[in-house]
Order: structure tokens, then sequence, then C-alpha cells
């Protein structure tokens, strides 16, 4: 059997840089490389002025055989290597079409895209693209090269730069969170603003490899910019790895696991569900540390570790309270807590998109455990750094670890990137992004953009570009950050079972409910309290993660387009006192940089959708506030109550479009 090497490919297949505005030299650091990294010390994502560091895609290059066995990675460390990378991004929302829904869900069969930015027409729209073209880097050098050239409307827009480390591997950095509107235009809608633009980005990433004056074929990778991510130790339920996996295991290009296994395949999706009460309340209560479904409590883990029948009726509990959409139809109350694709302020009762499900592997991995039939071999689980993993495993690491840390729930639109992404006509092979060739033009799809033609044969969903990806993503991207909220609710439903923590967007990503750092201090025994009572309390508490932002809704969303960088960062923080009485790590919200003093804890924790888009809109907050004061016994700055676009994609509230909408 030869070992030579045949052709190599690039990974991460598809990589996710992050974007950042810290200025210093080492304001950066490596994006996740296997699917559970350790924690990093507190303060380690924001620089010592407060600002975040960017998150950089590590790009390596692996040899294969023939028969598609690993040879070794190939690094400039051997001299008989040469590499040569090619990265081109750019960043095409303002040239794109209004994202309202899914494009491939029923809610949008009648209901077409119109473009962003209608008004710029013909040859004119190419100024609505950044596009610095593909820039080229000699592997082994110290050389930076920077992603600019590209322009928005004639005003220079950067989109990061790249370099290779001393073996050769590059690293791309994305842009440094900057969203700007060259004709002074103002914010308005969640997702679609004309005049705006941001600076992430996505694209193929190439390289040229010869070994041994050889050349190499080498397939290509992707990278893609994104927001950067606020809780970087928290994992959603359903990852965007989750997604793709059940997508080639559907279409039978993956193996599904062969047999069940607990600790390899049950308790991670056990694990998510208990971690998120660190960015949500609502799941803190009931599925975190001493609630009623901390899975993790030792003595409950046990049982729901043990295929016997003793304890098939917990499985079985467990299992049932999944949802499922045929019984479940719009009900918030199935697991997990957490908006869907489809998710709307007056979904129609077909409308089975309004909140997340697990993907269907997963599904028939829990059902095999509900069943009894899985394995209790104990696994030992992913090495902590790629270097302890075998050679064979460490591709498949990287493009698992790289996605493990993205949703794919919901795509309303998301946050990294959106529902294309679940369509096999976007992969030459599993998980790696088909590259348009160089010079073929993509269509021209009209002045709007319908489901027939975006899910035909000539639409977008079979060859990507630079661009291609995020182009379908909230311009800007913070105004959408300021819009993934908790318990959204309607003046009409308000009620006694409102709950102001449930259901969730985004949570793993865009937190909802932190536990403060003076919270944690008193945890800790960092700040002596009178009673232990008080320590309980504690951590109990949790404070809005947006209550620096003040305003209505359209306030709010200018607010987080500059001050982004203010928000807390959530971080692992070591419970020291080892009495046991609180979990031996805790996640705990860095210290804002808003000035917070006087501000309640609670600001901004209630979000109140009024049906109107026009002047009634004041005489409706002004009737409802009492109402939900009353109701919720909070103060006036904890309730936010306005016209939520998101939450109204199509208007029907006020009986005509939504702003920004179609």
């Amino acid at each position: 059997m030869s070992d030579d090497i045949a052709y190599a490919r690039i990974h991460p297949a598809i990589g996710i840089a992050r974007v950042g505005n810290s200025t210093r030299d080492d304001g950066w650091f490596y994006g996740p490389e296997v699917p559970d990294p350790p924690a990093e010390q507190p303060g380690f994502y924001k620089d010592d002025q407060g600002a975040i560091k960017r998150q950089a895609a590590r790009f390596r290059i692996y040899g294969y055989t023939a028969d598609h066995r690993v040879v070794r990675e190939l690094t400039v460390a051997d001299p008989k290597v040469t590499i040569e990378w090619s990265v081109h991004v750019a960043n095409k929302k303002a040239a794109w079409y209004e994202f309202t829904l899914p494009l491939d869900i029923p809610d949008m069969k009648d209901k077409p895209e119109p473009r962003r930015n209608a008004k710029v027409k013909d040859k004119a729209r190419a100024s609505l693209i950044v596009d610095p073209g593909p820039k080229n880097l000699v592997a082994g050098t110290k050389t930076v090269v920077e992603f600019t050239g590209g322009s928005f409307l004639g005003t220079a827009v950067p989109l990061g730069r790249m370099h290779t480390d001393e073996a050769g591997r590059l690293v791309v950095l994305g842009g440094v969170g900057k969203s700007r509107n060259p004709n002074g235009e103002g914010l308005h809608n969640y997702g679609n603003n004309d005049g705006w633009c941001d600076d992430t980005s996505d694209g193929p990433v190439t390289a040229t490899v010869t070994v041994g004056g050889t050349a190499v074929r080498v397939d290509p990778a992707w990278v893609v910019v994104a927001p950067p991510n606020y809780a970087p130790d928290v994992k959603t339920v359903r990852t965007l790895y989750d997604a793709l996996y059940d997508l080639f295991v559907t279409e039978g290009t993956l193996e599904p696991p062969k047999t069940v296994n607990f600790d390899r395949d049950v308790k991670p999706i056990l694990y998510r569900f208990c971690e998120l009460q660190w960015v949500n309340k609502g799941f803190a209560t009931h599925f975190g540390f001493g609630g009623p479904e901390h899975f993790l409590a030792p003595d409950h883990l046990a049982r729901l570790g043990s295929p016997s029948d003793t304890h098939q009726e917990l499985r079985r509990q467990v299992y049932t309270s999944l949802r499922d959409p045929k019984r479940d139809g719009i009900s918030p109350v199935p697991w997990p807590w957490i908006y869907g694709d489809g998710m709307t302020s007056k979904p129609a009762p077909t409308a089975l998109l309004q909140y997340l499900t697990l993907s269907h592997t997963q599904d028939q991995i829990l059902l095999a455990w509900m069943q009894g039939t899985f394995e209790t071999k104990p696994w030992p689980g992913f090495p902590q750094h790629l270097a302890d993993a075998p050679l064979a495993d460490q591709p498949g690491l990287l493009d698992r670890a790289a996605l493990d840390f993205c949703l794919a729930d919901a795509f309303h639109p998301g946050c990294e990137v959106t529902w294309p992404i679940r369509y096999s006509s976007m992969y030459s092979e599993p998980l790696r992004i088909r590259v348009r060739p160089a010079g073929t033009v993509e269509p021209d799809y009209g002045d709007h953009l319908t489901q027939s033609r975006a899910l035909g044969a000539d639409g977008p969903l079979h060859q990507s570009g630079p661009g291609d990806l995020t182009r379908w993503m909230a311009v800007p991207w913070q105004t959408d950050t300021a819009s993934c909220r908790s318990g959204y609710e309607s003046v009409q439903n308000l009620g006694p079972r409102y709950d102001p923590y449930l259901p969730t967007f985004w949570p793993a990503r865009v937190p909802n409910h932190v536990l403060k750092e003076s919270d944690f201090r008193i945890v800790n025994k960092e700040i002596t309290q009178t009673d232990e009572d008080g320590r309980e309390a504690a951590f109990a508490r949790r404070a809005s993660w947006l209550r620096g932002l003040k305003g209505d809704p359209k306030q709010q969303m200018t607010q987080a387009a500059a001050e982004w960088d203010k928000f807390g960062i959530v971080e692992v923080r070591e419970y020291t006192v080892g009495d046991g009485r609180f979990p031996e790590r805790i996640q705990v919200e860095s210290v804002p940089g808003f000035p917070l003093e006087g501000v309640s804890d609670n600001r901004n924790l209630v979000a109140i959708h009024v049906p109107a888009v026009t002047a009634a809109e004041d005489v409706l907050v002004a009737q409802t506030a009492s109402a939900v004061l009353e109701h919720t016994g909070l103060s006036g700055e904890d309730v936010v109550i306005g016209y939520f676009d998101k939450v109204d994609p199509f208007g029907h509230d006020a009986g005509a479009p939504a702003e920004g909408g179609s």
C-alpha cells in the first residue's frame, strides 16, 4: 500500500473568523481547533483597553494517498514543500436581497424578496459590493497581506488581513467590526438597512503546493468572517456541525453512528441543555445547577446513563419532552425552548417552524437511548489540543471544531451563516463548499428573488463565490444582535403565563441573562456576606446582558452598531471555595464597558411588541406600559415596548409591510 501523496486538502473545510476591534499586535487569537478546547483565562477575549480581540481562522494542508488516507500535514518546515496561499473574501450584503424569513420555508412561498438598495440600478450596483479581489501569500514569509482595495459607495472598507505562522499555516483575520453608512442614513430594521455595510465577509481559500518539485492538487476550503462570540465556551443544543452532519447522513455521504454510546453521543446533548444556564435564566432555573432537570447532577446522570429497565421511564420522559412539530404545533412548552426559522408574532396554526427542533440524527440517537439500546463503555472525549490527536483524526477534528461553535438555531437569519448552508448542492463533498469556477458569472435573478428561483436548478444554491454565504445575513450584523432576545411577546397575548426568559434567540452566541462578576465574587466568598443565603441568592441572580442599551428598539439598534464592543464576554471562572455548594466551573460576564451605575440589572429584560409602524405606536406604548408594569412588577426601564420588526416580518400586525420588509 503506497504512502505517496496523491492530493491534498485544506482544513478546516469551513473556517470561522470573527470580527474584533482591538488594535494591539496581539489583539487576536486562534479559533477552536478541537471540539472541546480548554477554557481561556478570564480577560482573554478583550485587551487591556476593553476592545474585543479578533478570532482568527487558521488553515492547514494535509496530504492524502490515492485511497484517501492521511499521510501527513504539509508545512514549510519540510524543505521539499512549497505553499502559496490565496484568499478571496468579499461582502455582498448590500447588493443582495432582503431577508424576511428563510426563503425555503412554506411561509415564504408567495413572498419574493426585493433587492436591498433597490434604488441603486444596473452597473452602479457594483458599488454596493466590497471586493478587494484575490490576495496571495507565500507561506513561511513574515509578510502580512491586507484585504484592502474594496469599497462601498466609494468609501474604502478593509476586510481584514492574512499571514502565515512559523509552519506556513494560513492565518485569516477578519474586519474590525465597523459598520457604516456613507450617506448618514439611520438604522431602522433588524436585518435590512439600505445604505449600510459592515466588514464581515466570506470566500474561498486555495493553495498551490509542490512536494519535491511536483505540483499536488489541493482541495479548497472556505472562510467565513462572522460577528463576535460573546459566550465562547457555550455550545447551542443544535450546532451548525450537527445540522450539516445530519444533512450528509440523510443523503448517505456520511455514516451515522454504528452504535449509540452514552458518553459520546447522548451526554453532550444533555450537557448543552445544562450549559445554557450561563446565558439564559429560564434554562438556568430548569436545567441549571440545582434545577429539576439538571442532567449533570451525579445521581441524576448515573440514572440517565443506565440502560436498565428501571430507568426507562425516566429516559422516556426526557425524550418525549423534546419537540415533535407534528404533535406539538406551535406550543412553546416542548424542549428546547429556542425560537425557530419561522418565528413570528402571529404564527399560523401550520407554522411548525415557530420553535427549534433537534436534527433527525440527534433525534435517532436519543430514541435509541430512550429504548435502552446504547453502550455504556466510557469514552475518553476529544483531545484538548490538536497535537494530542492521532494524525488520521486531525482533519475531521478541525472541520468539526470550527462548526461546533456556530449556530443552526434559528436561521432567522442567524449569526454566522443562514439557511442555504443546509442544501447539499452547496457542497462538492461533505462540508466543502462548491467553488464557482473563475470567470463564471452568476445569473441575474431580477429585482425580486422568488422561492422557486432560489431553490431551482439555475438558482444561487449550487456554486459559491466570494461573499456568497454571508450576503444572506443581516446588514449590519449589530442590528440583528441587538434584536436577539428572549420572551418576545405581543401585547395581545400578555397574561399570567408570560415568561420574559423563554423562548430565546441564539443565547449561546448572544446571551440573554448572565451572572455578573460582582455576584460571582459573593458566591466565591470574595465579598463577605452576613449569611449563606446571600450566596445562594447571588448565584440565582441574572442580569440582562442587553442592560447597557437605552431607548426604543431603533435607538438600541443604533447604539449597538456603535458600541457592540462594550458588551460583556461570558467567561469560565473557577469556584475555589471547595464546599460543593456550587459548580466547580461557573461562567461569568466580564464587566461591561457601558456606564451602568444606577442602572437596573433587569433593564431591557422584557420585550413587548406592539402592532404598529406609524405614529399610533406612541399611543399604543403608553396604553400598554401600565398594564405590563402591573403584570410583571418591574420598573419602566426594565421593559422595552415598541415595534419589533424581527417578530413581525410581514407586517401583518400592522396591516402593512414592516419597515424594511418586502
